[in-house]
């Protein structure tokens, strides 16, 4: 795999196209008809594969036991500061 600092200039061509080039698709394993998501951050453009998103969030909520359920969780604080603020 090509090292994560190596760096390839693309161009934006007509309509906004950007062509990956062939030695980032082989090392990314992207194909014709690969999904990718597109998302801006800190003024760059980041192109994930929807699985290595799923991997990220699974790995942030990994250590999260299986006896936690999170959205009752939230849900039972929103309440209790719902009654607070209904109280004052």
């Amino acid at each position: 795999m090509t090292p994560s600092h190596e760096h390839v200039e693309v161009i934006l061509g007509l309509q906004g196209r950007v062509v990956i080039p062939a030695v980032l698709r082989k090392n990314l394993g992207l194909t014709p008809g690969t999904t990718m998501v597109a998302r801006v951050e800190n003024n760059r453009l980041i192109l994930e594969k929807p699985d290595a998103i799923w991997a990220r969030i699974e790995g942030r909520f990994s250590p999260v036991p299986s006896t936690v359920h999170l959205a009752e969780e939230l849900i039972a604080e929103r309440r209790e500061m719902a009654k607070k603020e209904s109280q004052a």
